[in-house]
């Protein structure tokens, strides 16, 4: 399966969408996720992203368009069944059982779909599988959805907010993991907020705003779209004159100078700088932050580092 690369995407949706009413969750969603890649699909609390792999699953029925997951169409209910077993799934919020041990739910999900990498995963995610699962920590809750979810050697695994609840360490375990499941040929997509991981871990990225697809590109080219980070100390006060600027956004007033995002022509920046008195410059890459900028502005709900559970 792996290495068929003549087969279907293991993902792909055309103008898939989702209505509450008249709430539109997911509005005609199009995208295609390649065979033995990590996409991140990113955007804040509320945008749609778990709407989007409720979908994906067959767990909410789209209101039109539709989508495939390893070649089964998600209308076609027997065929994504079957498609499902070659699948990892790690919902945002797991809903263990509270009475139950950690061992007990392994013991489950290998009676069901396999546990051919639990020797593997345990020596990795450590949660205290002697321990009933109201006892667990956040970290140690989310290790063991992990665990289950990678454990049957999926072809393809769907996450939700993976790492929320992880602690620094481990989120670099995972981040380190899943880079190894991709060369392996696994195929990974996840759902985040947390862009930091985003930068380290993904191959492309789709960026989902109010329901809409308004980004689907690698994170290379992401941040080289995404202008540079300048910051410029002077011995006047340029603000006014640099904040006019094309191309000048996110601009900030600092105390010795003036610091913004810019993605317009470099002869017209140097133009402006030499009207004025320039102690100091620095022209960086920017953080994938403040490239969401363009597609969230200032005002929209802030990423963070933990989910709140609020999404669409």
């Amino acid at each position: 399966m792996r290495g068929d690369r003549g087969a279907a995407p293991p993902i792909e949706t055309h103008d898939l969408t989702k209505e509450y009413g008249s709430v539109l969750a997911n509005d005609a969603l199009s995208f295609a996720v390649e065979r033995g890649e990590v996409f991140g699909f990113l955007g804040p609390n509320g945008a749609g992203k778990s709407t989007t792999i409720r979908m994906l699953l067959g767990l909410i029925r789209p209101t039109s368009g539709t989508a495939t997951v390893l070649g089964a169409d998600v209308h076609d209910e027997p065929a994504l069944i079957d498609a499902k077993r070659r699948v990892g799934y790690l919902p945002a919020h797991l809903g263990f059982d509270g009475e139950v041990t950690g061992a007990d739910v392994l013991e489950y999900h290998a009676s069901v779909k396999g546990d051919g990498r639990l020797p593997e995963l345990l020596e990795l995610f450590t949660p205290p599988l002697d321990r009933p699962i109201r006892e667990y920590s956040t970290g140690n809750e989310r290790m063991l959805g992990l665990i289950q979810a990678f454990m049957h050697d999926p072809d393809l695994v769907i996450m939700d907010e993976p790492t929320s609840g992880l602690d620094p360490l481990k989120q670099e375990e995972f981040n380190e993991f899943v880079r190894d499941e991709r060369d392996r040929g696994t195929t990974v997509f996840f759902s985040s907020h947390v862009l930091s991981e985003v930068r380290r871990i993904c191959d492309r990225v789709g960026i989902i705003r109010e329901g809409r697809l308004v980004e689907l590109e690698s994170v290379e080219t992401l941040l080289s779209q995404g202008g540079k980070r300048v910051r410029v100390v002077t011995a006047d006060d340029a603000y006014a004159q640099l904040a006019s600027l094309d191309g000048v956004v996110d601009v900030r007033r600092l105390s010795d100078g003036v610091q913004f995002i810019y993605t317009g022509e470099y002869n017209a920046l140097l133009a402006a700088l030499v009207e004025h008195d320039v102690r100091e410059i620095d022209v960086s890459e920017p953080p994938l932050e403040d490239v969401f900028i363009h597609y969230y502005g200032e005002h929209e709900p802030a990423y963070a580092d933990e989910t709140d559970g609020t999404d669409a």
